[in-house]
């Protein structure tokens, strides 16, 4: 079995890998032929970097949380689920003992295990592999969608978690900064929740024409519009619920000027610490709100493709082979034309 390593920054390389490749299968586990995979944010900061923040590399670790696949074989006690079935594995293994799963907060499992994180060490295994052996429960059916958007249910799960932190949605004027494919997946998410109005911001027209065709209604470019946002601030302001998804202080700062009293920030990007106008948040009573992964809104996901009510479709820009892996991941560096970028482990 063949899976995709990386060994050190610039250091990808696909190697054969025997762990759980042929052993039998226990209760409640299904052995998967992965199909296709997403190059994610933080795979690109191992791939350049080696890890990111105080997350490092300390052993060869096999890359990938955004994966489908065909179940060949099903586990004792195993329903719903049989041979040829396309599934979207969940890469969010919550112990379900510790205390925040008792408290309904899987997210926030004390003993998560996640695919692809040297956060942990021994570092936590990731999918990118030809054969992955899984439990059932992470596993949701996803029959009537091709193996690529199935392959799109986690980082949609991320941007639904995002809507249900920000409460109710419908009839209001939202703002979402950054047009990465969380940005992007997120006007996906605001509209199906029911936003009136959705503005969208980035330094990229590229990515700000693929925000009008996910749904947004009006798109600024802040790198030549510097000044773009500054009729939101007129009065007290214009948008009800701010999703911020870069991470970085340039966009949420002048974004929170046109926010209305009582707003609420979502903080989606994940980046460096910033120093925040807490003396506006305060004047304004602003809400602000982190939102970290998912759990239940992964099969919500994976519904809302099926029923055609978000189409992901238009995210997917590039495919490689299994075998032109590191292309994809200098093609997912390219922002300039590159939004998700996919690998493809078998038909």
């Amino acid at each position: 079995m063949k899976a995709l390593v990386i060994h050190a920054p610039k250091d990808l390389r696909l190697d054969d890998a025997t762990a759980d490749a042929g052993r039998p299968l226990a209760a409640g586990e299904i052995r998967i032929k992965v199909a296709a995979g997403g190059v994610c944010g933080s795979d690109l900061h191992y791939y350049h970097h080696g890890g990111f923040g105080n997350v490092r590399l300390r052993e060869p670790m096999i890359l990938g949380h955004e994966v489908s696949g065909h179940v060949v074989e099903t586990g004792a006690g195993v329903s719903g689920l049989r041979e040829g079935d396309l599934v979207a594995v969940s890469p969010s293994r919550p112990c379900g003992a510790c205390t925040y799963c008792h408290l309904g907060q899987p997210n926030h499992c004390e003993n998560m295990r996640f695919y692809g994180s040297a956060m942990p060490f021994p570092h936590i295994q990731g999918a990118f592999r030809e054969e992955l052996i899984a439990s059932a429960i992470q596993c949701v059916p996803a029959n009537g969608l091709t193996a690529g958007e199935a392959a799109m249910a986690e980082p949609l799960a991320v941007t639904l978690h995002a809507m249900h932190r920000a409460g109710p949605l419908l009839g209001k004027n939202v703002l979402i900064t950054g047009c990465g494919p969380i940005g992007l997946l997120a006007i996906a998410s605001a509209r199906l929740a029911g936003a009136a109005s959705i503005t969208a911001t980035d330094l990229s027209d590229f990515t700000l024409e693929m925000a009008r065709r996910m749904g947004a209604d009006r798109v600024i470019n802040t790198g030549t519009h510097a000044d773009g946002l500054a009729e939101f601030n007129v009065g007290k302001g214009h948008f009800d619920v701010l999703f911020e998804c870069t991470g970085v202080a340039s966009a949420l700062i002048p974004a929170l000027s046109t926010m209305r009293p009582r707003g609420v920030v979502v903080q989606l990007g994940l980046g460096a610490d910033m120093q925040l106008p807490i003396t506006l948040i305060a004047a304004k009573e602003l809400d602000l709100r982190g939102s970290f992964r998912f759990h239940a809104e992964f099969a919500t996901g994976v519904l809302a493709m099926q029923q055609k009510r978000i189409d992901v479709r238009p995210l997917i820009t590039h495919e490689f082979a299994l075998e032109d892996a590191e292309k994809a991941f200098q093609a997912a560096s390219d922002r300039s034309c590159a939004i998700k970028t996919q690998i493809q482990f078998s038909a």
